[in-house]
Formats: structure tokens, C-alpha cells, sequence
């Protein structure tokens, strides 16, 4: 089995990115990043990581309108992607050859 070093800042990234989707496993995640889940894992251990818990409200809120609802979940989904995108980018950068992170 090949050992991968992967830079600082890809680690923290995927750990962030695993922290900002709390829906999301650790499997899903990793799978997303093209890296082991293990690794993943460790890299959260590592970090002292820990997901949202959700908020708590005191007073209790009126339910979304279904478009409401709509577009906090495609706002979450596009900033979920850009993030993404950018991890991927700044790997397929580092593993090209181009060590400027």
C-alpha cells in the first residue's frame, strides 16, 4: 500500500469540509476528496474536531414556506460544492506538480 502525504492545508480543508455538512459521514466526505476514510478520520481526530450541534432556539420559530426551504437548501448545497471544488482544485494543483498551495 502507497502512503500519500497530502499538505497541511488539504487536511484542514477536508476537515473543514467534513465539519460544515453535519448530514454528511465521514465515508461520504472522504469519498468526495478521493481519500481513504481512515485518513479522514485521523485528520479530525488529530484536529480536535468537532460537528454543529444545530442551534437551540429559545423562542420557537414559524416554519419556512416551501420556497423559503428551497432556497436555504440550494444555498447550502452551492456553498457545499464551492468548497469542494476549491479542495479539489488546490489538490489537483499540488498533485500536477505545482507545490503552491
Amino acid at each position: 500500500m502507497v502512503m500519500k502525504n497530502y499538505p497541511p492545508q488539504f487536511k484542514a480543508d477536508a476537515v473543514a469540509l467534513y465539519q460544515s455538512r453535519p448530514e454528511a459521514t465521514i465515508r461520504q466526505v472522504a469519498a468526495d476528496l478521493g481519500i481513504n476514510p481512515e485518513t479522514l478520520r485521523n485528520w479530525v481526530r488529530a484536529a480536535g474536531a468537532s460537528r454543529p450541534r444545530g442551534r437551540r432556539a429559545d423562542v420557537p420559530t414559524e416554519p419556512p414556506t416551501p420556497l423559503e426551504a428551497e432556497n436555504a437548501a440550494l444555498r447550502k448545497k452551492v456553498r457545499e460544492l464551492e468548497e469542494e471544488r476549491e479542495i479539489l482544485r488546490k489538490a489537483a494543483k499540488y498533485f500536477a506538480g505545482e507545490t503552491r498551495w
